[in-house]
């Protein structure tokens, strides 16, 4: 059996007394698109903040293609390939939609000091960072909007940039907040067409949150549902959906 590209052992996260993730433990799959559900206040978001480094745990590790990656800061981890998207985009609102992916392009010599005088040393990573930018445009179907201000951008728009961005990183995994939150039906169905043509044609893996279940649903491979900080459930989206654990979580009263 192949390894999971995402390992959670034991992972608690407390706030004061309050335990918002609790002993939990599960695997992600490579080459799927995993669905993290649960209602409002079950840790989803915490849990996310916890993989990636954005906060620090009481106990547990987290293991990335196999690597304890318990203490990384969420720098390194983006330069291991698990990038992080947020359920609010936050573009660079004044630059092109252009200049924010080549912003995310790591390899840029010259913006130092020492080797901005030097354009032999970086005049071949810039044309690198305008190809692979285009070919990220193009792959998300926006190469029209490459010179519109990000601030101009739609909803779904500023969505599929952030995706780009996380792209420009040479990510292997993309950790996502609600990334078809607040848009339209045929845009979500959009964003999602390409997470799974990324996920198939591109080899990303992406483990996201989503409330927009009718939409996800068709769109991801496998489903982790959370409830009080907890795994109750997971499989295949058809199973997960049908499971009663899950069902009640959503309707009890909190």
């Amino acid at each position: 059996m192949p390894k999971p590209v995402l390992s959670v052992r034991n992972l608690t996260k407390k706030f004061g007394e309050f335990k918002a993730v609790n002993d939990l433990s599960m695997d992600i799959e490579k080459g799927k698109v995993t669905l993290l559900i649960g209602p409002n206040g079950s840790g989803k978001t915490t849990l996310l903040n916890c993989i990636t480094g954005l906060l620090d745990f009481d106990e547990g590790e987290v293991y990335f293609h196999g690597e304890n990656v318990t203490k990384a800061k969420t720098h390194e981890l983006v330069e291991k390939g698990m990038v992080r998207t947020f359920q609010i985009s936050s573009p660079f609102t004044r630059l092109t939609v252009l200049e924010n992916l080549l912003v995310s392009y790591g390899d840029n010599s010259g913006e130092s000091f020492v080797w901005s005088p030097w354009s032999k040393k970086w005049i071949g990573e810039e044309r690198d960072a305008m190809e692979k930018a285009y070919r990220v445009l193009d792959l998300l179907e926006v190469t029209e909007l490459a010179y519109d201000p990000a601030y101009t951008l739609s909803g779904g728009q500023l969505k599929l940039l952030e995706i780009g961005r996380a792209l420009m990183t040479d990510a292997r995994m993309i950790l996502t907040d609600e990334p078809a939150g607040s848009v339209s039906v045929p845009l979500a169905e959009k964003i999602f067409t390409h997470i799974t043509d990324l996920s198939r044609k591109e080899g990303l893996d992406f483990f996201l949150i989503e409330h927009r279940l009718d939409v996800a649903s068709q769109f991801t491979d496998h489903v982790v549902a959370m409830d009080r900080g907890s795994v109750i459930a997971q499989g295949p989206p058809e199973e997960v959906f049908e499971n009663l654990r899950v069902i009640e979580s959503y309707l009890k009263v909190k």
